[in-house]
């Protein structure tokens, strides 16, 4: 996630937080405080890997992240966690208010090895908002080594989230997964997809099974999950979402939302904001 400030402050940070020595934790923490051009819309940042592990949450706004081999969806008030090294992407939609650390390589081993969406708890909230206080300090005294540790264990701890979305290696299926991320409201069926792509229905129904862990229908219904969130979360009505995603009624939508999340879209994010 980007760090807003002004540009010295950002470069100095950007500069800090690629260094493999110095503290375990460097905390940051964004009131949402930031110039016009960030307030609305989507902004996209190209493949890139940090040289520190990446934990980080957003208030507001919504961050999708893509890596080689899936992407992972994080909605208002879920944490996503990415190893160090690993390529990926970033996609941050509607006005952006959140928090994280960068983890030094040596302190990851404890954390998932995978990048991962996780849920949050209060005490990590606390814990990174008072390291984010230390942000620029080179050495930490004792009682701040003391609550790095606690954030690291309640990292580790955490429960992972249902919001991934893993994606076909197959060049043939990958391009499918992208059309229907494209246009989630194209209703085409398997048979026909696969004749698009040049593929056999059985084979692309395979593939889908082989590379995914998902059948063609589940990875589709989670495809549109994730695009469905990524509107709401910008504020469009749900009958305007349910018709951009190819559902035949807002009921039908709003079924499957409550089926995925315990919740239709209303109560879901009056939960998330009252976090």
């Amino acid at each position: 996630m980007a760090h807003h400030a002004s540009t010295d402050e950002e470069a100095r940070f950007h500069a800090l937080i690629e260094r493999t020595d110095g503290p375990a934790v460097i905390a940051y923490w964004s009131e949402g405080e930031v110039s016009s051009e960030y307030d609305e819309g989507t902004r996209e940042y190209g493949w890139h890997a940090h040289a520190r592990g990446q934990f980080y949450c957003v208030e507001s706004g919504l961050v999708h992240v893509r890596t080689a081999r899936g992407s992972w969806l994080l909605p208002p008030h879920r944490a996503g966690w990415m190893p160090p090294g690993i390529e990926h992407t970033v996609s941050l939609s509607g006005r952006m208010s959140g928090w994280g650390a960068f983890v030094r390589p040596s302190d990851c081993s404890v954390l998932p090895s995978e990048p991962c969406v996780i849920g949050v708890t209060e005490l990590m909230r606390a814990l990174v908002r008072r390291a984010s206080a230390w942000t620029w300090e080179a050495e930490l005294d004792p009682s701040q080594e003391r609550l790095t540790t606690v954030l690291l264990e309640e990292i580790a701890r955490a429960q992972r989230e249902p919001l991934h979305l893993p994606m076909p290696v197959d060049r043939r299926a990958l391009r499918i997964a992208f059309a229907l991320l494209e246009r989630p409201e194209d209703n085409r069926g398997l048979d026909e997809w696969a004749a698009w792509a040049g593929l056999s229905s059985r084979s692309l129904s395979r593939l889908f099974r082989s590379e995914t862990a998902l059948s063609f229908a589940q990875w589709r219904q989670l495809a549109r999950l994730s695009r469905g969130l990524e509107r709401l979360a910008d504020g469009e009505p749900v009958s305007a979402v349910a018709d951009a995603l190819g559902y035949a009624s807002v009921s039908a939508f709003v079924a499957m939302f409550r089926r995925s999340f315990g919740r239709p879209p209303a109560k879901y994010f009056a939960a998330q904001a009252a976090v």
